[in-house]
């Protein structure tokens, strides 16, 4: 499905100098950067009825824009039946608690029964909206707070509201070892150099600050709160591992768990057992995209983490550590 759509308007004179594709971003923000540069690129704008076809041009402001393109449906994936956990809907956004096991986005080996496939289901008309409204994503086996934009003006404002560091994100984890106190990692993060389906530490990789405090000690083991400045694929669990501290269960940073001495039966069983990275998006705070009222939402702590909690604290307890 496409539609057609026409835009017109004008370049400011406070604009002189600007390179087109930036002047034309800030004249029509309902619309991504990326997206005006395509339209540039394929003959779709006109200043003062002349085809504009570079966007690194300068304008000189009080031109007249009129643009003339194809909108089209930039998801392809199919709807389906997929429960959802919403937290928050409105007319323009939506945010969901999503639940362990359920990938964000399709990609290869996980092509539907995603995040994705359900939005397209629960809400058809966000077809219109790149990435089914996506605006970030958690990884396969985390859970917690996503926000989708039902919109593209939404998503556009999300996006650059993300872009800027203007959203508000807080995780809950159970990290391996016992930790003193919270810090920063402000460390670049790229692909692995030979393992291309990991993340790691690398000089040449992009910025990635994560803030961590402790919240609770165990004799072996780190209750953390953990906000991200930024959001690089892993940030947390690549971070964490790289300061000795793996996530409890990742399949990809932690290695094999050591045997915690002394432990009980149940708890040495909830550590090997558990079947993902203890990992979960607890808190999401932003500015409503439209309104621009400043909305919180906190998730619960899902069971599993729960209980190993649970186990954690009492095997602390039963070993005589008080802290």
């Amino acid at each position: 499905m496409t539609q057609q759509i026409e835009l017109n308007g004008n370049i400011s004179e406070t604009q002189l100098g600007q390179r087109l594709d930036q002047a034309l971003a800030e004249c029509f923000p309902d619309y991504s950067r990326s997206r005006i540069k395509e339209w540039i690129l394929a003959e779709n704008v006109t200043l003062d009825g002349r085809i504009a076809s570079k966007p690194r041009e300068k304008v000189v402001g009080g031109e007249q824009i009129r643009i003339v393109a194809e909108l089209e449906d930039e998801v392809t994936s199919r709807p389906q039946d997929i429960p959802l956990n919403i937290v928050y809907e409105d007319e323009d956004i939506l945010v969901i608690n999503k639940t362990a096991d359920l990938v964000v986005h399709p990609g290869a080996g996980n092509m539907d029964g995603t995040v994705l496939n359900a939005l397209l289901h629960h809400c058809p008309e966000i077809v219109n909206v790149p990435r089914a409204g996506i605006v970030h994503r958690l990884d396969k086996d985390t859970t917690g707070l996503m926000v989708v934009a039902k919109t593209v003006p939404a998503q556009t404002h999300l996006v650059s509201r993300l872009q800027a560091r203007d959203i508000t994100r807080e995780y809950e984890a159970i990290a391996h070892g016992m930790m003193t106190a919270g810090g920063l990692v402000d460390e670049p993060i790229g692909r692995h150099p030979q393992r291309r389906t990991h993340m790691a530490v690398t000089e040449i990789g992009k910025p990635a600050v994560t803030h961590y405090r402790v919240a609770e000690k165990f004799r072996a083991h780190t209750r953390l709160r953990l906000r991200l400045e930024t959001g690089r694929t892993h940030q947390i669990r690549v971070h964490m591992a790289h300061l000795g501290h793996p996530l409890i269960g990742d399949p990809f940073y932690s290695g094999r768990p050591r045997p915690l001495k002394g432990a009980s039966e149940d708890l040495r069983n909830a550590i090997r057992g558990f079947g993902r990275q203890a990992l979960h998006a607890a808190m999401l705070r932003l500015e409503h995209p439209m309104t621009g009222e400043l909305m919180t939402w906190q998730a619960p702590i899902p069971d599993d983490m729960v209980k190993l909690t649970e186990l954690l604290r009492t095997d602390t307890q039963e070993h005589g550590f008080d802290y």
